[in-house]
């Protein structure tokens, strides 16, 4: 399929569309991460949004467009949370009946925020695709409009207002490192980057337990992989198509790092800036110290993509021994 590749002025339109209903997320420097990592850091704040994720953004720009048709019939979607927290809070917003297939074991802290939204939750599955192919099936059989999450311009023009907003703060940014678990998320922070400055690098983390969209592209095609992180914003078994085609024109590199970086990033991300940050949301920063040498005086922007951490994780993150920080 072919789909509608967002440009510069897409992202310009999403933020006339989305300002009336959501603040710009701040962007903070924290001078022990400047340390740590050897260049300057900010962290720009997506765990302020009103659901703690990036992807309100999307939401917002894509259900503020529906047809009146699709409006009527309602929509569907799938996800481990955030991108759910998204579609439920904007149908919310615009009086749109809303239904997210979650896979079984999904994050009780996202559950719960989806659920207080008017969501209607379909629990299905061990992972995100066994449950998007659930919904897919659903979607199908009720006539409903189905909101993929990555394959969506809409929702890639949104979440590149993060990019917009970043580079309008800190024109002088030279690298830029965002979490994948889809990609739209590093698809609209290429859109944007590329558009304003072509010398701003973008580069994509994943987890090593779940490298699927890494795989696709560095292959250059759509493959699918295990998926045994513990990272839910990461946890995709397969790649999505709009994100990829994006990515492999304009992401510069793409890095994986390992589960136990991942949680020492993140329990370093909490204590630093006093911050909820969930796994996904710390990556960046674990890619950024795998790739010390490479951004030595550098001034880095790490997308912290969301807060959204159920008080089992959270005691386990800060329970566990770390190399990078003092007990």
């Amino acid at each position: 399929m072919e789909w509608h590749v967002p440009t510069l002025a897409d992202v310009l339109d999403a933020r006339r569309r989305i300002s009336p209903h959501l603040r710009p997320t701040p962007l903070y420097g924290y001078a022990s991460l400047d340390e740590l990592v050897g260049a300057q850091v900010l962290v720009k704040h997506e765990n302020h949004q009103p659901v703690g994720a990036f992807k309100v953004r999307g939401g917002i720009n894509l259900i503020s467009q529906l047809s009146d048709d699709e409006r009527e019939r309602g929509v569907i979607s799938a996800s481990t949370g955030n991108h759910g927290q998204s579609i439920a809070y904007a149908a919310h917003l615009f009086g749109v009946r809303a239904i997210i297939c979650v896979p079984e074991e999904a994050n009780p802290v996202k559950v719960a925020s989806m659920r207080g939204l008017g969501a209607e939750l379909i629990f299905h599955g061990r992972d995100f695709d066994d449950a998007r192919e659930h919904c897919e099936g659903l979607a199908r059989e009720h006539g409903l409009r189905y909101v993929h999450s990555g394959n969506e311009p809409l929702l890639i023009a949104g979440v590149a207002t993060e990019t917009l907003e970043i580079l309008e703060e800190q024109p002088a940014i030279d690298v830029i490192i965002v979490p994948v678990g889809g990609g739209s998320g590093a698809a609209g922070a290429c859109i944007v980057a590329k558009a304003v400055n072509p010398a701003v690098q973008v580069i994509g983390v994943q987890s090593e337990a779940a490298p699927a969209a890494y795989r696709s592209w560095r292959e250059r095609r759509l493959v699918e992989d295990s998926m045994k992180t513990s990272a839910d914003g990461l946890a995709t078994r397969t790649a999505f198509e709009l994100p990829q085609k994006i990515l492999w024109q304009w992401l510069d590199d793409f890095v994986l790092v390992g589960e136990d970086e991942i949680r020492e990033a993140q329990a370093v991300m909490i204590e630093t800036t006093r911050n909820l940050i969930e796994a996904a949301g710390a990556a960046p920063l674990a890619a950024a110290l795998r790739l010390r040498e490479r951004l030595k005086g550098k001034r880095v922007a790490l997308i912290a993509s969301g807060g959204n951490v159920s008080s089992q994780q959270l005691r386990e993150v800060l329970a566990a021994p770390s190399s990078n920080r003092d007990d």
